[in-house]
This record gives C-alpha cells, structure tokens and sequence, in this order.
C-alpha cells in the first residue's frame, strides 16, 4: 500500500506556497483541490514541512476561519502573530474569510 502522506507532499506545499502574503486558505480547500479524502490528512503533511519560509504553512486554517492549537511551529499564539504581521485581522479569534479568504 502507498503512503499516501508521502504521495500528497510535494502537491500540498506547492500549494500551500502560492498562497499569498495576507491571505489564507483552509485544510479543506486543499484537499478538495487535489482531490483528496481528507483536510486531516492536509494538516498532518503541513505538520511535517521542513521549511515553513518556502511553504507559509501558517497561512492554512480550519473551515470556521479558527487556527490549529498544534501548529508546528509554535502554536496558535506564534500563528496568529504570523499572520497579523501579515496584515490579517481577528474577529472573536476567527479570520474574516471575506476579506482574506485566497480561493485555490
């Protein structure tokens, strides 16, 4: 049986590197764009990235615009102030995905 963790990889941080500075994109819509079964399986790829500069792994969250408490690096504090240095605003600890939603 293939791994797919390992198929996935490379697709998932090519995507994940045209997200733009001061935009974000779900685990979900890069599952449903490579076709994948899984935005889990999006986020334990994204848990493994070996190079968060040429992957921005911090600009993918959760489908309710909330961020993981197990981002890899750091945690949701460190991806929030990613993200803010980014220009990306907070409402009740959500990003408004009308305004920074990147659409793959």
């Amino acid at each position: 049986m293939k791994n797919l963790k390992k198929d996935y990889s490379p697709l998932v941080y090519r995507l994940v590197a045209k997200i733009p500075k001061g935009k974000v994109t779900t685990y979900g819509q890069i599952a449903k764009k490579l076709k994948m079964k899984s935005a889990r399986l999006v986020g334990q790829i994204l848990h493994n990235n070996s190079d968060p500069v040429k992957t921005p792994c911090h600009r993918v969250v959760f489908a309710d615009g909330k961020l993981s408490k197990s981002y890899a690096f750091g945690g949701a504090k460190k991806q929030k102030e990613k993200l803010m240095n980014e220009g990306i605003t907070f409402v009740k600890n959500k990003i408004d995905f009308k305004t920074f939603l990147y659409s793959l």
